[in-house]
């Protein structure tokens, strides 16, 4: 599979999920086991450009597909425009389903630019916040929509 652009090879048991694989085999810990059953959005990926639940994922259904996290969206230093925005917005606040909150957030501008708040308050609901940050993780994926499509437009 590719993760985050690299190509890598691991070789796992088939009951093995991608989230154990991301954080054991790989090293990549921004996906977190929440809930561990699909259900708290904690360790939200996108695979082929979805967003997925890699804890409910088997790491062998990922055999030749794209898998990115929250730490592939960054560009060198400079954060992705999501990430710049839940900063800016609070969007975090203790911080634990922080990834999984930007990967589905990621997966919904890339596939609509221009979301109405409803539509981000339904793409986000599979997301699970404790702290209860709901307002500024919409105004964060709103102001990032924003963002990103100011940048497109000048490039």
């Amino acid at each position: 599979m590719t993760v985050n652009g690299q190509d890598v090879e691991v070789h796992v048991e088939p009951r093995r999920t991608l989230l154990s694989v991301l954080r054991e085999e790989l090293g990549l810990m921004g996906a977190k086991e929440g809930c561990g059953e699909g259900n708290c959005g904690a360790c939200t990926v996108l695979v082929g450009g979805r967003s997925a639940y890699a804890c409910t994922t088997l790491a062998i259904e990922c055999e030749g597909r794209e898998i990115r996290t929250v730490e592939g969206l960054a560009d060198g230093e400079a954060l992705h425009p999501v990430q710049e925005a839940f900063l800016e917005h609070d969007g975090y606040q203790c911080g634990f389903c922080t990834p999984g909150q930007i990967m589905s957030a990621v997966a919904l501008l890339e596939g609509c630019p221009s979301p109405t708040e409803d539509e981000v308050r339904r793409a986000m609901a599979g997301n699970l916040c404790r702290c209860g940050a709901y307002p500024n993780i919409a105004s964060a994926v709103m102001a990032a929509a924003e963002r990103m499509r100011t940048r497109d437009a000048r490039d």
